[in-house]
């Protein structure tokens, strides 16, 4: 843990740690060395020899104060971190512990004019997966430690995969050999970004002001990141519901908070990811299609003086149909993506649903010719693509740039590709 040195705005670290916090209510409880109290002379004062090292100092009191700026890496006590202000000392808690509430704090307040670059790949063996339906199977591989799960030998180093097969709900006039099913990976290796740029030639955040309260010049949190997905769609989906509104259905969470050290400074960047399958169909086409997709992606906000914040979203993927066959006429897509979540110290930043998906439809046409034989045609076509879209949250304010009232939308990218085409003609009489 670290904390501002006494009447002065340069950081430190600190023997304190946190205990336990509660977000909601703002109380802590800190715990770290604290003066002793002096011991009793024993009766028999040991004779002092010529040799012996001069006697220790009294231990300072560490205990935390009003005014204390404390940002601490995640603990059993704060698993997300913390990033706080003390607003008031409530007491002792136990043997050598302090009870104090805490109040929100801004990280110019830390780093003031000091400047922060870091990009950290998340290490899969750290992050926490909660599968959400059966048959999730996990695999990571990490540098220097075994491979891990059925696809951990094949994976690069850095990358977490996450295999899932699934029926779904198949349209009622569907025959028994159109049971609809989706199947597939997704494989990543995710990282989080962050930059600060505390110098600026604006007010009293000049460059190289120590002026901690003066807000930062630049800022940025970001994911980034490889992509790499292989799935398939087939069978005849029943109609959504509600149209326009797909069948969604999450099947893994995951989480990490990665730090990334700005001197003294531990940056504890929270992730999250909600990795899901959607399915929207009108319940009269029936597919069988595969694709691979490769890529990668960058979300994030960016933070200047002059322009506020605005949104960075960027994705290059590239698409190799592997299968493609379309019956009927009619429309449906299903999305294998991962909604995303990128946050300092529990308190959210970035969200953002990167979202590849699979499209097919076809038309039918139907005609006689002067036999008076009658033939029925369906032209078909089946389509990969990206959507990329998000938000920028009002508590990027984290950074102590000014305060929006409302999120900023990152807007939408959306791109979408041909796999295949083609034409079925049936003779009906």
């Amino acid at each position: 843990m670290i904390r501002p040195e006494d009447g002065g705005r340069k950081p430190h670290k600190s023997s304190l740690r946190v205990a336990s916090y509660d977000r909601n209510s703002g109380r802590a409880v800190i715990t770290g060395a604290v003066a002793t109290a002096p011991t009793k002379p024993s009766a028999t004062p040991p004779t002092k020899s010529p040799a012996s090292p001069p006697p220790m100092p009294p231990v300072k009191n560490t205990a935390v104060a009003v005014g204390d700026v404390i940002a601490s890496a995640p603990s059993p006590g704060a698993p997300s971190g913390v990033l706080a202000k003390v607003t008031q000392v409530l007491g002792t808690k136990g043997e050598n512990g302090t009870e104090v509430k805490m109040a929100p704090a801004a990280l110019n307040s830390l780093l003031g004019a000091d400047k922060a670059d870091g990009k950290v790949r998340v290490d899969p063996s750290e992050m926490t997966v909660e599968p959400l339906v059966e048959g999730v199977r996990l695999s990571w591989a990490k540098r220097g430690a075994p491979r891990v799960g059925p696809h951990g030998a094949k994976l690069p180093l850095g990358s977490l995969r996450l295999d899932v097969g699934t029926s779904i709900a198949t349209a009622k006039d569907a025959p028994a050999s159109a049971a609809a099913s989706a199947s597939g990976f997704v494989q990543l290796a995710p990282e989080v970004e962050f930059s600060y740029n505390g110098s600026d030639t604006h007010g009293e955040g000049g460059k190289g002001s120590a002026n901690a309260d003066a807000v930062p010049g630049g800022a940025y949190i970001g994911l980034s990141g490889d992509w790499s997905s292989q799935w398939e769609l087939k069978g005849q989906a029943a109609a959504a519901t509600e149209p326009g509104k797909p069948l969604r259905m999450p099947f893994a969470k995951l989480h990490a908070d990665p730090v990334i050290q700005v001197g003294p400074v531990p940056v504890v960047v929270n992730l999250d990811l909600t990795c899901y399958l959607a399915v929207e169909a009108d319940g009269r086409i029936s597919v069988d299609i595969r694709q691979d997709l490769k890529g990668d992606f960058r979300v994030g906000g960016s933070y200047s003086w002059s322009k506020g914040w605005s949104s960075v979203s960027r994705s290059d993927m590239t698409s190799t149909p592997v299968r493609a066959r379309v019956a009927a006429a009619g429309k449906t897509k299903a999305t294998l993506g991962a909604e995303a979540s990128v946050g300092l110290y529990g308190m959210a930043g970035v969200s953002a649903d990167i979202a590849p998906y699979l499209r097919g439809e076809a038309e039918a046409s139907a005609g006689a010719g002067t036999d008076g034989r009658v033939s029925a045609s369906a032209e078909w076509k089946a389509f990969g693509g990206v959507d990329l879209s998000g938000s920028l949250n009002a508590q990027l304010t984290v950074f102590g740039t000014p305060l929006f009232r409302k999120s900023i939308s990152l807007g939408t990218l959306h791109r979408e590709w041909k796999l295949s085409q083609g034409k079925v003609s049936t003779n009906i009489g």
